[in-house]
């Protein structure tokens, strides 16, 4: 089946993320989406397509229906910054802002279970600080629920039988735990429920009743320990060794309390979905799959029960459990062309908000009105790009050099490809784009970068290195101590092969990424210094050392699976691999172009971790240029500022691969970019400051 479901309105999006230094999308979507356009002909280029349409504001995204059905909310534009607004159901023209953000766009909203409330959470400047707010929707005010300084707030647990209150989770104490509090959401009151004096994360159930708690073990891997009246048990009733600790976790009890899901990899390589009789501890198996792990679910929002699973290998694939869910999916499936999933439900489960890209034309969001059979369109994200010519994305298959198989995901020029076999006629320039985490993957689906490189005359590959999330156990423990290894050879061979297929030639591939992908950029072109053309780095960590050194206090309770699946540097061995696995001290073999972007506010990667670089090839007298973003963090959320940094790239990449370049005019005035150095070694860059 195809297209995505993810199953329950998102009631809690605020996770603590602890174990992945991934960069955040630079473009809103509602979904991960695949476009397709018809070629061009080769006598006459593609259209450029605008960066202000890839990475300005979405006309609306994040479409949702409250719990009770009564009104549908989205995320647009009010002034030119992202904000949340809502309609009734029944009149979706009588639309208002509910909030009035200024400065930082809000990217991320969900409704409170009583239907009374719209919450959503909120940074400064990229700190990842998020802090909780709600807007009552009778009367319009607005309220700053966890009101602390330099505090994390998650939500621990939301519930369909309690419907007025929700779990919160706050380090504003210890900056390393979150301590558990009630939350009324009307009247705001803040009750302590439990003081965290060491576990990394809370499970509670329907009635909002702490039933779990987690914490990292000697190994790296997590002990699970029940909680009895507010009190932890002293000893785990389950465990997972380090090599399943990316594998495995609780999924969620079922609304009556009496079932705990597992996504579970003990014992084998994919994780599978399993059911726990909580009384009797007997489990029962689900779902599986040979190559992929089993990942989202649809649950049933009255009961808590799976309904349906996903799949993600090279494309993510459904299988529905409930006739029901089965039946609307498959109808859905006539209604609609392309990809499609389901992004919201009313608690009666009675119409559903679904999305569809239809390949070739921008996203379309629906109502779904089961009981009536109907779809309402709702709106499309982003109608400038209609008549786009959007590239389709092919997923392939990369052997590495010691027999692994490297899912993988390429885009190639409009017009390059004649006979539509996802090779071009003749090598063309390409951008290896990697992701970030490493403990994360990429996807088949739209992505705004591979759709600008493309249309600037680039294939564009994303390949799924060993260390990447998704593909088992296995795959994922392959990276351990791999950074600048192993990890960097599966990019290397990703490159050959792109070399070997007629996609590109030695002398015009470039690699570019953020996070884990910026660390890969800096490792691309010190540690195979001839091997790229040129490379952008994103928020990307030079030296391993310093940033072990400097991870968010909240990371803290998780530090061994760094020092597990990174290097120790607390032992003379371990500290060696992470040294020798640095950029920074092999920065004076570097041959290429390089251009670096930091956010001055970023948690997880600190400015110095470009700031050293960028020190050491100065004094080495290596060029390179260098964009800092005052008001970000790790990655870049502001539009202007995502604009003005991929017209900087892009004008960076068209000078040493020879492709297409929108000019930079005056798209750096709206930004807060700061160049640091080397702007003359960007074309246009000088005059667009000066202008």
């Amino acid at each position: 089946m195809k297209g995505s479901f993810p199953g329950l309105r998102r009631k809690a999006a605020i996770l603590l993320a602890a174990s992945t230094l991934a960069l955040p999308g630079a473009a809103l979507a509602d979904h991960p989406l695949q476009t397709g356009a018809p070629m061009t002909e080769e006598t006459k280029p593609a259209p450029l397509i605008s960066r202000q349409a890839l990475f300005g504001n979405p006309t609306r995204t994040g479409g949702e229906i409250s719990p009770d059905g009564k009104w549908l909310s989205w995320l647009a534009p009010k002034d030119g910054v992202l904000n949340v607004w809502i309609a009734p159901s029944n009149d979706p023209d009588a639309a208002r802002a509910m909030t009035n953000s200024t400065e930082r766009p809000i990217r991320q909203y969900f409704w409170a279970p009583d239907s009374n409330s719209v919450l959503y959470i909120q940074d400064k400047g990229g700190d990842e600080n998020f802090l909780l707010y709600g807007i009552d929707i009778a009367s319009g005010e607005e309220r700053l629920l966890t009101p602390f300084e330099n505090t994390r707030a998650l939500i621990v647990g939301a519930s369909q039988s309690i419907r007025d209150k929700i779990l919160v989770g706050l380090n504003n104490r210890n900056p390393q735990y979150h301590d558990v509090h009630l939350l009324d959401l009307n009247t705001g009151e803040l009750k302590l429920v439990f003081e965290n004096e060491g576990f990394v994360q809370m499970l509670a159930d329907d009635s909002l009743t702490l039933r779990m708690a987690m914490r990292q073990n000697e190994s790296g891997g997590t002990d699970y320990f029940r909680v009895m009246d507010g009190k932890v048990e002293e000893a785990p009733f389950s465990t997972t060794a380090m090599e399943d600790s990316l594998t495995t976790s609780p999924a969620g009890y079922t609304n009556d309390g009496t079932t705990l899901y597992w996504l579970d990899s003990r014992g084998r390589n994919t994780a599978a979905l399993y059911a726990e009789n909580v009384a009797t501890g007997e489990r029962t198996l689900i779902a599986e799959d040979g190559k992929a792990d089993i990942g989202a679910t649809m649950r049933d929002p009255r009961t808590g029960e799976v309904e349906a699973y996903s799949v993600d290998y090279l494309k993510t694939e459904w299988t529905a459990i409930d006739p029901e869910i089965g039946a609307s999916l498959e109808w859905l499936d006539t209604q609609l062309s392309g990809q499609f999933g389901v992004q919201a439900r009313t608690d009666d489960d009675s119409k559903w908000i679904v999305w569809n890209d239809p390949l070739t034309a921008p996203t379309g969001t629906f109502i779904y009105d089961r009981g009536a059979g109907t779809l309402t369109r709702f709106y499309t994200t982003r109608p400038e790009l209609e008549g786009a010519p959007l590239q389709a994305m092919h997923p392939v298959e990369i052997p590495s050099r010691d027999g692994l198989t490297l899912p993988s995901y390429l885009t190639l020029p409009p017009g390059s490809d004649s006979d539509g076999d996802g090779r071009p006629d003749q090598p063309v320039p390409m951008v290896l784009l990697v992701h970030g985490g490493p403990w994360a993957r990429d996807g088949y689906g739209f992505n705004s970068l591979h759709q600008l490189l493309a249309n600037r005359g680039y294939a564009v590959l994303s390949t799924n290195f060993r260390g990447s999330t998704g593909f088992g156990k296995d795959f994922i423990n392959a990276g351990n101590k791999q950074w600048g290894l192993a990890m960097h050879d599966d990019l290397i061979d990703a490159v050959d092969w792109a070399i070997a297929s007629g996609i590109t030639s030695a002398d015009k591939a470039a690699i570019m990424g953020g996070s884990y992908g910026g660390y890969a950029t800096l490792a691309g072109l010190t540690f195979t210094p001839e091997k790229f053309a040129c490379g952008v780095d994103i928020v990307g960590p030079s030296n391993l050392e310093t940033l072990l050194s400097t991870i968010p206090p909240y990371w803290a309770p998780l530090v061994k699976l760094f020092h597990e699946r990174m290097g120790n540097p607390n032992t003379e061995e371990g500290l060696a691999l992470l040294k020798a696995a640095s950029p920074l001290y092999k920065a004076d073999r570097i041959v290429r172009p390089l251009l670096i972007a930091q956010g001055a506010n970023d948690p997880r990667v600190k400015q110095a971790e470009s700031d050293q670089i960028v020190g050491a090839m100065k004094a080495a007298g290596i060029p390179v240029t260098y964009v800092l973003y005052p008001d970000e963090g790790h990655g870049f959320a502001k539009p202007a500022n995502n604009i003005a940094f991929f017209g900087i790239a892009e004008n960076f990449l068209a000078s040493c691969l020879g492709g297409r370049a929108e000019p930079l005019g005056d798209d750096l005035k709206p930004s807060s970019a700061q160049i640091v150095e080397g702007a003359q070694h960007v074309k246009g860059l000088d005059q667009a400051l000066g202008s």
